[in-house]
């Protein structure tokens, strides 16, 4: 199943996250174009064993290419990500912020913003949706399951653009799972690292409750 209007998605990082992101697209009868920060020479064998609806390319050639774009890469390279060719897309955020990893960032330390809305200040006449950021990346492709089937894994997302949304939400049902809407992005918090929501897998019943139990 795929959406109305997407034939392309783009990758921006294809590592755990983004490859599995990948595969689960092209499962679900997309193209792809992946890209990463060393060179899409370094991503020949994932594209190969993706197939012929796959292509390596350079982050602005996903960003231009992709009908739907998924931001895979850590927060501290957030700045990296193209922003002109990005302009009234739906985009995917699936990062968390780790500041072993990121650095000490002051608007995420003092809860101001939280990493997705971070992400939207970066790329402002795009459409953010938080999504894939708390399911282990194996996941994406070994829980997935039909619709309608009993206790299907549910996974969230927020966002700030009702129609965004509605596109990633129908993107995640075609993967195999069930969704449950945080809200806006700045209540996507309430599935960050450390939340009841972050990792385990839930239905919808069990994923809602969690998210009402973050503080």
């Amino acid at each position: 199943m795929t959406i109305d209007g997407v034939k392309t998605i783009g990758l921006i990082g294809a590592g755990h996250i983004g490859s599995q992101v990948a595969r689960a697209a092209i499962a679900t009868g997309y193209d792809v174009v992946i890209s990463n920060s060393r060179g899409r020479e370094t991503l020949a064998e994932l594209a190969s064993e993706l197939g012929p609806r796959a292509r390596a390319g350079t982050p602005e050639e996903a960003a231009t290419a992709g009908d739907l774009v998924v931001v895979a890469i850590p927060v501290k390279a957030i700045g990296e990500v193209p922003a002109e060719p990005l302009i009234g897309k739906a985009v995917i955020d699936t990062n968390n912020y780790y500041p072993k990893r990121d650095g000490n960032i002051t608007a995420l330390d003092d809860h101001s913003l939280t990493s997705s809305e971070l992400l939207q200040t970066k790329l402002p006449r795009a459409r953010v949706v938080k999504a894939f950021n708390h399911i282990y990346a194996h996941q994406i492709t070994s829980d997935a399951t039909p619709p309608r089937t009993g206790n299907r894994r549910a996974l969230a997302i927020a966002g700030d653009d009702a129609v965004a949304k509605a596109q990633v939400a129908e993107l995640i049902d075609g993967f195999g799972f069930d969704v449950v809407d945080v809200g806006p992005l700045a209540e996507s918090w309430r599935i960050q690292p450390g939340a009841p929501g972050y990792g385990p897998r839930l239905n919808v019943e069990e994923l809602t409750a969690a998210l009402a139990a973050a503080r």
